[in-house]
């Protein structure tokens, strides 16, 4: 082959294998070439994560070096004028939320071992964040196939659970590890540790290790013991699902007793392997039976409350509805505020209400009863809305004495608001001797709405000719309805409302026979202004509220209103002695001076005692929460004067022991001269057994409100009839 043709041939092998090698080149630049975005994307990613961490070590602010913490509000009795705690108080809100924290010097030194060997064995070496820890988790995890150690340290847990939500997103884990050096920077270990302990979640409600200690073993976290110490902090990863006493019927109480053993014995191990404690002590603890641990409650309403069979839960949802409306408290504050609030309830008051209730009506099938109790001050020392605050009955949760704030419905008067009338009567001079005559039945034409108005006594009773004294005495229908047309519907409904009634009133002619629905709390409020001279003192249950810290932030100061003269209160709280001592509330009589009136409603549904010496009004009603008739409770028909005067003597026996008596004594009818002597008991002289029924014309003495009133419109269910009135 010529040189020629061989080098161009050898010129040809290079240059054929030149291209291969270029493509070889080539085709790896295309490579990286074709991923170069890809490539550079991931580099900007990592850089800007790396800034991104970088910011937030050095950027992100701690929100708060000392925040608030959520803690469980306290509700003492009277009793307790300070120093609200969890041990003297008679219920605890919280919301699902019961916290209660402790100092570093009250924290049992095996609860510390037992909570760092579980969670945070380096936590007096690391500086926020634990590498190592973070690597041995994730070995520990990938070798067991599922997650069983998280990796955080207390002080990012603590951040956690203050500062940041529960999301598990990349940003919010470096934001944790980035405030858990800060919090570190700020805090010693042992403040970080103490507020991690009072901030965890236990379950059961229980925020925080002494709340804890608490609600599963039922005392104090300084006898804390280390089988219990072990237990709740197995508890802190999941406390939901290894609860060790689960009610018998909850279909998870084996396999979360189950869990409690495992967690219990892993946490025992740990404290081996950091030397708290050696093996012969972990076993002891091991073979713990469990016995010192309470069965979980089905109830979390209100903690451990005082003496719940006395009703005292209803008393309680009360407050903690005024707390949220007329107290002006958040949500927040009332849940997690830590308040400390101070009522009025007397627990020695209302143990005689409850015991007076269960002592008369104590039969199955009998009536429910509603007691309130005011004192001269205004404050609610008893209230009895209910027995059994946590039944299943479809009233159970509804408080019986305050009506629609209770979850329920006012219930009518009867002839316990003749009072407001008869006040109205002495209000505008009426004198006590004015006389009515009182048929078995009378028809007062055009006054329901433009009808008659046909109104009875109870039993059919013809009455004869009563003045004021006795038409009270012997709770004449017939007699009060002309005394309501003379003085005016409006009028009786305007000064009820300012003596204490606040629910709704039909200004109408049969309002003064307990028409319209109250409640028990506006019975004795509206009485004790009678009690209180003629001014009316708004009834309070709370006496004072403040922060954890002491600082007050409500202080009840009472206002007394003038709403009655002197002069007509004694006239009225004369005759209302009077029904005491001798007309149909004999059976209230307490041996010392008092007065009241008593309430029947249509065919018994329901029936009132409402009371007061000057020192204490109490009201009582009794009836069943549906309305049904009690027409045979224990052989006999409720009438005011039967069960409700009984309940209220053996309560207000009790109630008014030590407190000073005031006499009624008789007024003149001007009221300018009041005597010590008393009129006879007895019904009036001039009075009749006359039993026939008469038409009469409104009296001309009606007031100038009377004309404008006396057609208002009347519902069937207010005409008044024998068959169907307020009877005494």
């Amino acid at each position: 082959m010529p040189p020629s043709t061989r080098g161009s041939a050898a010129s040809g092998r290079r240059s054929s294998r030149a291209p291969r090698n270029a493509g070889s080149s080539g085709v790896r630049r295309s490579v990286f070439w074709r991923w170069r975005r890809a490539f550079f994307a991931i580099g900007l990613v990592g850089l800007l994560l790396m800034a991104g961490a970088g910011y937030l070590f050095t950027q992100v602010p701690l929100p708060d070096k000392d925040p608030p913490q959520l803690q469980t509000t306290f509700m003492c009795s009277s009793e307790v004028s300070s120093g609200c705690t969890a041990d003297n108080s008679i219920a605890q809100l919280s919301g699902g939320v019961n916290r209660i924290s402790v100092n570093w010097n009250e924290i049992p030194p095996v609860v510390v071992d037992a909570v760092l060997a579980a969670e945070d064995r380096t936590f007096f070496q690391h500086g926020g964040v634990d590498p190592t820890g973070i690597l041995r988790a994730l070995w520990t995890n990938l070798r067991n196939g599922g997650v069983s150690q998280g990796g955080s340290t207390i002080t990012q847990q603590y951040v956690k659970n203050v500062y940041l939500t529960q999301e598990r997103t990349f940003t919010r884990k470096i934001k944790e590890a980035a405030l858990a050096v800060k919090v570190e920077r700020e805090l010693s270990k042992q403040e970080i540790l103490t507020r991690y302990l009072n901030t965890i979640y236990l379950g059961r409600g229980a925020y925080g290790i002494e709340a804890a200690s608490r609600v599963y073993f039922g005392k104090n976290l300084d006898q804390m013991t280390l089988p219990e110490a072990a237990y709740l902090a197995g508890l802190i990863r999941s406390p939901e699902t290894a609860d060790a006493k689960l009610p018998e019927n909850d279909p998870k109480a084996a396999r979360s007793h189950q869990t409690a053993i495992d967690r219990r014995a892993s946490v025992l191990d740990a404290m081996v392997e950091t030397g708290d404690i050696t093996e012969e002590e972990a076993t002891a603890a091991k073979a713990n039976n469990w016995s010192d641990v309470l069965v979980r409650s089905t109830q979390n309403n209100y903690g451990m409350v005082t003496h719940p069979e006395w009703g005292t839960e209803y008393f309680v949802d009360y407050v903690r509805h005024w707390l949220t409306t007329g107290g002006g408290f958040t949500d927040a504050q009332v849940y997690g505020g830590g308040l400390r609030v101070y009522t009025t309830l007397d627990m020695t008051d209302q143990g005689a209400a409850a015991n007076a209730i269960t002592s008369t009506l104590n039969q199955p099938n009998d009536p429910a009863a509603a007691l309130v109790s005011i004192d001269d001050a205004g404050a609610v020392r008893a209230m009895v809305g209910g027995l059994d605050f946590n039944g299943t009955g479809k009233y159970s949760k509804v408080n019986l004495a305050v009506g629609t704030d209770g979850g329920g419905a006012g219930r009518q008067a009867g002839s316990s608001f003749k009072a407001f009338t008869l006040a109205e009567a002495m209000n505008q001079k009426m004198p006590m001797s004015k006389m009515y005559d009182a048929p078995s039945r009378i028809v007062i034409p055009k006054a329901d709405g433009g009808r008659d108005w046909s109104v009875g006594n109870y039993a059919d009773a013809g009455l004869g000719e009563l003045d004021l004294i006795s038409a009270t005495m012997r709770s004449s229908n017939t007699a009060y309805a002309q005394l309501m047309m003379d003085v005016g519907p409006q009028n009786v409904a305007d000064l009820a409302k300012q003596m204490g009634i606040t629910s709704p009133l039909k200004a109408v002619p049969a309002l003064t026979l307990g028409t319209s629905e109250v409640s028990v709390l506006d019975m004795a409020s509206g009485y004790s202004t009678l009690a209180d001279n003629g001014e009316h003192i708004k009834p309070t249950v709370v006496a004072k509220v403040t922060d954890a810290k002491g600082n007050v932030l409500y202080e009840n100061k009472p206002v007394r209103k003038r709403v009655l003269d002197t002069k007509a209160v004694a006239k009225v709280n004369y005759i209302l002695n009077q029904v005491v001592e001798g007309g149909t509330a004999t059976g209230a009589r307490i041996g010392q001076p008092a007065a009241g009136k008593t309430g029947t409603t249509e065919n018994y549904r329901d029936a009132w005692f409402v009371g007061f010496t000057c020192k204490l009004t109490t009201a009582v009603w009794v009836g069943y929460p549906d309305g049904t008739f009690m027409k045979s409770v224990h052989g006999m028909s409720v009438t005011g004067g039967s069960f409700p005067a009984t309940i209220w003597r053996k309560y207000m026996t009790v109630a008014t022991k030590g407190k000073s008596s005031c006499p009624f004594p008789y007024p003149t009818d001007d009221g300018t001269n009041v005597g010590s002597t008393t009129t006879s008991t007895e019904p009036s002289s001039t009075s009749s057994s006359s039993s026939t029924s008469t038409t009469i014309k409104p009296s001309t003495t009606t007031s100038s409100s009377t004309s404008s009133t006396s057609s208002t419109t009347l519902s069937s269910s207010t005409t008044t009839t024998l068959a169907g009135s307020p009877i005494n």
